[in-house]
């Protein structure tokens, strides 16, 4: 552990940052010689995210606003709900422009939005028990297609399949079709749906399951080149947290396969442990609340986890499950803010690390030729000049893993 952990600044360097030469010219195309240059990451190309639940969903409107701002303060990916049993209450009537008003919050803000799950045994539609099997399996295909198509301008990532792996147990259509098929072929096939609906989408299977089940089904599917973009990780740790070295091994047991990671479901409590396995546990906790303690643990462990993950060169992204203990998943002291949405320690070291040890922000002056080189974290940045007249000249532009490392900016 302690190894991992002291070299992760260092990979965090080589893998995260790259050496890029910027050239800049003014509005006609000239030079911009001796030029100050004050260069600012804006947006990590990192997709740093947490489930965005609680967009438009609290009554009070002051503490919406509190939630909204800390979300935008930290955040550029979110997760969005469509859970079939919630998303379609009956059949035909869905909550498709509830979640396209969410997408649209994101997007004026900048955020990326995730799409999550399509397909999962469990959040099964009640009304869909009195259907035969194939009927539902119709239905499901329509849904998949239906919604990655209707939501390809707001939402290009999806969790296209959730835990196969574990979708025998189910006694529903998902899960007898699950049996009679295998997982593979199912998710395969699930996979294409979302596909043939959007080819640009970045489709994923996602799944708790750590485990061989998990690994052979990864396997498998790229085997039968399905179209699996990225694999999402749960990693929900309310009984206990990953070491640093399991998390390290889960990332080297899962690039092998060639595709990023995404760490799509992270939980660390900032209050006691979880005693049991039911999800329903907390019903019987009322008080089961962050304490001093207890932040000052997730603080600890949540740094090391993110610290961990964001030296790994196949992991792509990261998702914290929930924001906020208001109306967090099983009732758990599981966020980043508390109740009242005031910040918990990690969040803002958080803010502390992506915004101030791991970014960009430099004063440079430009050469004879007009240009700088300058090592710099990937993603987009603003930049603004002043030319040895005294002009102030603006102009963006984007560094990223696989771009190009000379980029040529025209100032205006």
């Amino acid at each position: 552990m302690d190894e991992i952990l002291a070299s992760a600044e260092s990979r965090i360097q080589s893998h995260r940052a790259a050496k890029v030469t910027l050239r800049f010219a003014a509005p006609d195309g000239r030079p911009l010689p001796r030029t100050e240059v004050q260069i600012e990451l804006t947006r990590h190309a990192f997709k740093l995210g947490v489930s965005g639940f609680l967009i438009h969903s609290i009554a009070d409107p002051d503490l919406q606003q509190r939630c909204e701002d800390r979300f935008v303060a930290l955040f550029n990916y979110a997760t969005l709900p469509f859970y079939w049993g919630s998303y379609e209450s009956a059949p035909g009537c869905t909550d498709a422009e509830r979640l396209e008003r969410m997408a649209d919050w994101c997007a004026q803000r900048g955020i990326l939005t995730k799409g999550h799950p399509l397909i999962w045994h469990e959040v099964f539609p009640k009304w869909a028990d009195a259907l035969a099997d194939e009927a539902v399996l119709s239905r499901l295909q329509a849904r998949v297609r239906d919604i990655v198509a209707r939501f390809r301008e707001h939402i290009t990532i999806w969790d296209v399949v959730n835990e196969a792996t574990v979708s025998s147990t189910a006694d529903n259509a998902i899960g007898r079709w699950m049996v009679q098929n295998g997982p593979v072929a199912c998710t395969a096939q699930a996979l294409n749906w979302a596909r043939t609906a959007n080819p640009s989408a970045t489709l994923l299977y996602n799944d708790f399951n750590i485990s061989p089940a998990f690994e052979q089904l990864c396997a498998d599917l790229l085997e039968r080149g399905a179209a699996v973009d990225a694999i999402g990780i749960q990693s929900h740790m309310h009984k206990g947290v990953w070491p640093v070295a399991k998390s390290w091994l889960v990332c080297e047991t899962y690039a092998r396969f060639g595709r990023p990671l995404h760490f799509t479901e992270v939980t660390i409590l900032s209050g006691p442990l979880k005693a049991a396995d039911d999800n329903d546990w907390f019903s019987t906790r009322p008080d089961w609340h962050s304490t001093a303690r207890g932040e000052a643990d997730q603080l600890d462990q949540g740094s090391k986890f993110y610290t961990t993950l964001f030296s790994h060169p196949a992991v792509e992204a990261i998702t914290w499950w929930d924001l906020s203990d208001f109306s967090s998943w099983q009732g758990a002291p599981a966020g980043l803010l508390r109740r009242d949405m005031t910040p918990k320690p990690l969040y803002d070291w958080l803010r502390d690390a992506f915004y101030g040890r791991w970014t960009t922000r430099a004063r440079l002056v430009a050469d004879e030729a007009g240009q700088v080189t300058l090592r710099a974290f990937f993603g987009d940045y603003q930049v603004s000049a002043r030319t040895s007249s005294g002009d102030v000249l603006h102009g963006r532009f984007s560094l990223q893993r696989s771009g190009p490392r000379e980029i040529s900016l025209t100032l205006a």
